[in-house]
């Protein structure tokens, strides 16, 4: 058993159901529907219920909610187990569909109806809405909600049958229309959708509803605790009625349990919207960097040991409150500081020609893979008379407080030698395009032959040894805070037209070459760098994860 100073609330729920013994093994589930890609607050239930069995020795579903065949699909269905296998979870045996209870849902709806506890009713959508009062004040019965079961029955069986258009009838439970839980009125159990269902085909033409396909399901795979996010605690009343309706005794009953659910941000964190994004070319796909989906994170760098780390600092709460995006990055940056790859990459090359090192000569210098860690060991790096250094890098008219490489002073190649830039050369229109310097070739390795201090140190790239490489710079995705907070404006009205900077001709050291995609980097002195699925044999390209300092807040 855990630390019980330590447990959150669930898992304080959790250890007493166990010390009681009124379960001797714990049993939850993840249910997503498969209607778009998981995103990062997905990742906190994930890791949050997967964690749970791991720390309390139970099991854990994965169960799909795919009670809505308009909306969903089998790329859905794919990508969510991949995105729960890549953050290190596994479910217990097969893969659950709620639709594999179609046939037992069925059943107890004919049950309801057979006790007087359902009927059919004919109003709209649009009529039932209007007719369910408000919180402080009681709802209105519908015209049918008198009809025998015999003929309730007839009619769902004649439902079932597809002899009734889309939303020409829906069957209602008789919770009553005075609940102040507007979710307590008159709840709709099943609609008509004449659409084929990517398993069952064209077997269903009425779909079960979430709140009486959630419980029913729960209990069916005999889970303990139902863990649900913050928005579904006004449902637990109905979860509590449709369970008390089949519930027997002999059997385990879920308990639903509700958290706060993660809110980022700079972010939107509705699947919905996600999708609309994706819908309106705002964004080419769900996976492109700048999208808060797991898959998108996984693409830009992200691991998922940052991931898990992210959600278990964000800790499980009862309220609602917004967590800073800036956490986030932390996470990824404290990972990838002990374990990337170190490398110099020229983003904005500028050339150098060292005037007094042979023409044609090259040496490997000795480089650090990674100072966090001994074990990662050296690699070489070639020099030549020809480098690449970053543009603003230099400064022609640079101040006694710029450091960097300036006219008549000195500069530290990183592991190479001190070099002074002696001359500009211009192109016609002014800009500088090469400079000529020379080096101490007493200073190899960075260090002082005699003393004098240098207090710049620059990476850099062989020019003749160099790889061709395209960099993609990723910021925020919206400029404010709560892009979905403004009742006024539209959150895509706040997307960022600087979250992409593609820089189309870096310049790369050489052990970049036979980089694979997802392989990461520190690119020394420019941030952390992921290799993208788009890379070629021709030409590597690399998605910036995070920088090395949170600058967000300089800008």
């Amino acid at each position: 058993m855990p630390d019980e100073k330590k447990l959150n609330f669930i898992e304080q729920i959790i250890s007493e159901d166990l010390k009681s013994g009124k379960h001797q093994q714990i049993y939850t589930r993840f249910p997503p529907e498969p209607n778009g890609y998981l995103h990062i607050g997905h990742a906190k239930s994930i890791c949050l219920n997967f964690g749970l069995g791991q720390t309390f020795g139970g099991k854990v579903n994965l169960r799909f909610d795919d009670t809505n065949p308009v909306k969903e699909d089998i790329e859905y269905v794919d990508s969510i187990q991949e995105d729960i296998k890549w953050l290190g979870f596994q479910w217990e045996n097969q893969v659950r569909y709620s639709s594999d209870y179609f046939d037992q849902l069925y059943s107890w709806a004919e049950q309801f109806i057979e006790k007087g506890l359902a009927y059919v009713d004919d109003q709209t959508a649009e009529q039932i809405s209007a007719t369910r009062g408000t919180p402080t004040q009681a709802g209105k019965e519908s015209p049918y909600r008198n009809r025998t079961p015999e003929e309730n029955l007839k009619l769902f069986r004649e439902m079932k049958a597809g002899k009734f258009a889309d939303g020409e009838k829906v069957l209602r439970a008789k919770t009553g229309m005075d609940s102040p839980n507007m979710h307590m009125r008159d709840a709709v159990m099943y609609r008509i959708k004449h659409a084929d269902h990517h398993r069952t085909g064209s077997k269903w033409c009425i779909y079960p509803m979430y709140d009486y396909t959630h419980g029913q399901s729960d209990y069916l795979e005999g889970i303990t605790h139902s863990i649900c996010t913050l928005e579904f605690e006004n449902h637990r009343p109905l979860y509590d009625w449709f369970l008390d309706q089949i519930y027997d005794p002999k059997k385990i009953r879920p308990r639903q349990i509700e958290f706060a659910r993660l809110n980022l941000n700079y972010t939107v964190m509705s699947k919905r919207k996600l999708l609309q994004l994706v819908e309106e070319k705002t964004v080419s796909s769900w996976d492109v960097p700048r999208m808060p989906t797991i898959s998108g994170l996984r693409r830009r760098g992200y691991t998922p040991l940052s991931i898990r780390n992210f959600a278990e600092r964000v800790g499980v709460a009862k309220r609602n409150n917004i967590i800073d995006i800036a956490l986030l990055e932390f996470s990824i940056r404290e990972d990838l500081n002990k374990s990337a790859q170190r490398v110099m990459t020229v983003l904005d090359p500028l050339k150098i020609t060292i005037t007094n090192y042979p023409e044609g000569k090259s040496e490997e210098l000795d480089a650090i893979n990674n100072p966090e860690d001994e074990s990662a060991g050296q690699r070489k790096v070639p020099f030549s008379r020809h480098l690449f250094i970053e543009r603003e890098d230099f400064k022609e008219d640079g101040n006694r407080k710029y450091f960097r490489l300036k006219p008549g002073k000195e500069v530290r190649l990183r592991y190479a030698y001190f070099i002074k830039c002696e001359e500009i050369i211009k192109d016609q229109n002014g800009e500088v395009i090469e400079l000529l310097c020379t080096y101490d070739p007493l200073s190899k390795g960075g260090k002082s032959p005699d003393g004098r201090k240098v207090k710049g140190t620059l990476h850099w790239v062989s020019a003749p040894h160099a790889i061709d490489t395209e960099v993609r710079l990723y910021d925020r995705l919206f400029t404010d805070e709560n892009p979905d907070g403004h009742k006024d404006k539209d959150f895509k009205a706040f997307i960022n037209p600087n979250s992409l900077q593609i820089l189309p001709n870096c310049k790369s050291e050489p052990f970049l070459k036979t980089a694979q995609p997802e392989d990461k980097f520190q690119f020394e002195r420019k941030g952390y760098f992921c290799v993208d699925k788009d890379s070629t044999l021709s030409k590597i390209v690399f998605n910036r994860t995070v920088s090395l300092k949170d600058n967000w807040k300089r800008k």
